[in-house]
């Protein structure tokens, strides 16, 4: 009997293929260590993005693989997550502590663009991420209400405010500096610089994952992230009607103009789930998300009910992946996460910062 060899653990990996990347695992470059010792094999597998929940599903196919390899008789398998800091628009550099920024947009409002950004950053926590989220609707904050925190950020040094935190996730929002029925009566520069405050005056702690919630539309405040803010990649959020798919659509335009690469499409309120009977209807039509998924050459990361109880749990502060967390609403978030960050994972990296900085002096 021949013995088995590294090439014959490979050639069985390039068999299996990661639903978030699309790719089998040894051309995503996650296959980092094959060693073989007589009938032992040791694969060390490597994800460039968080799969907590994932990683035991992975662990089980790549050992019924392998285990059909002749002459193998044990598998030693480990599997890990490794977050990179990825490319951003030219000119513009990574923040510190904070690897990847990711916009959540829509071209209109009304699409629950909010509630599906908050469940994102959740569900990345969930994963084994270290993330923060940033409340980019200066006019209508909604991000602490849906994590029931209210109160003034801490400042340990009068100029710089800590990041509020619920369940696991960093958070900054205007909705944390003024009353709650204070209207914010700004002009546009007003805006502008009101987000780059929040943003580059919040002591981030090691952020994996920083998600921006941005108000609906393409004004002010999206073109300043498009431009002046380090933005690793967009998702936008939409519903399948054609008045959102196409606003949803100017979104999408307006981040290839910026050179922000869009990682996705989520279409949220697909099919209305009757909480009586169960029922389920298209009621704001269907297919839209994934005709526009395709005219774009983008992946539909996802489609999500149009289901009570998610508006109850934002409600109430306490949204689906962490009031629910084993339901299938939160299930599909989670999984819409993963994509998202898989396919942010497959971008090319950024390695600024490990280049020394080299100062002349002069002699």
């Amino acid at each position: 009997m021949a013995a088995v060899s590294s090439q014959d653990i490979e050639s069985q990996l390039k068999t299996i293929v990661d639903p978030h990347t699309g790719r089998d695992l040894v051309s995503a470059n996650s296959v980092k260590a094959i060693d073989v010792t007589g009938e032992t094999a040791r694969v060390e597998i490597e994800l460039g993005y968080p799969a907590k929940s994932f990683i035991p599903e992975l662990k089980q196919a790549i050992e019924k693989t392998l285990q059909a390899i002749s002459g193998l008789s044990q598998i030693e398998l480990d599997i890990q997550s490794n977050i990179a800091t990825h490319s951003v628009q030219q000119s513009l550099k990574p923040l510190p502590n904070v690897k990847n920024i990711i916009a959540v947009a829509s071209g209109k409002g009304g699409v629950g663009k909010s509630t599906t950004a908050v469940n994102l950053a959740l569900a990345l926590v969930a994963e084994g991420a270290n993330v923060g989220i940033l409340d980019a609707d200066i006019y209508g904050p909604s991000i602490p209400t849906m994590l029931g925190l209210t109160g003034y950020p801490a400042s340990e040094d009068g100029k710089t405010m800590e990041p509020k935190i619920a369940y696991g996730l960093q958070t900054m929002s205007i909705g944390y500096l003024i009353d709650e029925d204070q209207p914010m009566i700004w002009r546009g520069p007003m805006v502008t610089n009101a987000l780059q405050q929040l943003l580059k005056d919040t002591n981030w702690k090691d952020v994996d994952y920083l998600i921006i919630d941005l108000p609906p539309g393409t004004g002010d405040i999206q073109l300043t992230l498009s431009q002046q803010i380090p933005v690793s990649g967009a998702v936008i959020v939409t519903t399948p009607q054609d008045i959102a798919l196409l606003d949803a659509q100017r979104g999408l335009a307006m981040f290839n103009k910026v050179n922000v690469p869009v990682l996705g499409i989520i279409e949220n309120m697909s099919v209305h789930i009757c909480s009586q009977c169960g029922h389920e209807e298209p009621i704001f039509g269907e297919g839209g998300g994934q005709t526009m998924a395709e005219k774009n050459q983008v992946e539909l990361l996802g489609q999500l009910p149009l289901d009570i109880k998610i508006r109850q749990y934002v409600d109430s502060g306490r949204p689906t992946v962490v009031a629910d967390p084993d339901s299938r609403a939160a299930e599909i978030y989670k999984s819409i996460a993963r994509k998202m960050a898989a396919k942010l994972a497959l971008r090319s990296k950024d390695y600024s910062h490990k280049f020394p900085n080299i100062v002349i002096q002069g002699t």
